[in-house]
C-alpha cells in the first residue's frame, strides 16, 4: 500500500467545484476531481453558506480516495444560526444578533467533539465566550451575564433535558 496523500481544504458548504483550490490541489494526483467535488458536497450540504474544513485522502496508486469532513468555526455556526452576514466590528456597542439557549446548546453540540469542555455546560460557556466577541446577545442578555446564570445554576435544568 503507497504512502495516502492528504488535501486539506476550506471549502463554501455544498458549493465545491472543480475549480481552484480543489482543482489544481487534485488534479496532479490523477483521481477523478468530479467524484471527489460530489462527494464533498454531498457530506457539506448541511452547512451552506459556510466555510467547512474538509481532508481528503488519496492513494495516489490505486486513485482511491476518503473525503473527512470537519465542523464549521464557532463564527461560523454563529453567524448561520443567526442569518447574518458577519460579527460585529464593534462588540461593545454594536450588537449584531442575539441566540436563543436552544441554538446555544445545539451550537455547542455540533462544536461539541473539538471543544475542550467535558461538560455541556462548559461547552455553552466557550461557545458564549465567541458569542461576547462577535457583539450576539443570548436571551436578550450579554454572554457574560449568561455564563454568570450558567454558574449559578439558572439553566441546569435545560441542560439536564440536552443531555443527548
Amino acid at each position: 500500500m503507497s504512502e495516502k496523500k492528504i488535501v486539506e481544504l476550506l471549502v463554501s458548504g455544498g458549493q465545491a467545484t472543480a475549480g481552484p483550490p480543489l482543482g489544481p490541489a487534485l488534479g496532479p494526483l490523477g483521481i477523478n476531481v468530479l467524484a471527489v467535488v460530489n462527494k464533498i458536497n454531498e457530506l457539506t450540504k448541511d452547512y451552506a453558506g459556510m466555510k467547512v474544513p474538509v481532508k481528503v485522502a488519496v492513494d495516489p496508486e490505486t486513485k482511491e480516495f476518503e473525503v473527512s469532513v470537519g465542523t464549521p468555526t464557532t463564527s461560523a455556526l454563529i453567524v448561520s444560526e443567526l442569518k447574518i452576514a458577519k460579527g460585529s466590528g464593534n462588540p461593545k456597542t454594536q450588537k449584531v444578533g442575539n441566540l436563543s439557549m436552544e441554538q446555544l446548546i445545539r451550537i455547542s453540540k455540533i462544536k461539541r467533539s473539538e471543544l475542550l469542555s467535558k461538560t455541556l455546560k462548559s461547552a455553552v460557556k466557550e461557545i458564549l465566550g465567541t458569542c461576547v466577541s462577535m457583539g450576539v446577545t443570548v436571551e436578550g442578555k450579554d454572554p457574560k451575564e449568561v455564563i454568570r446564570e450558567i454558574d449559578e445554576g439558572k439553566y441546569d435544568q435545560i441542560f439536564a433535558e440536552s443531555k443527548a
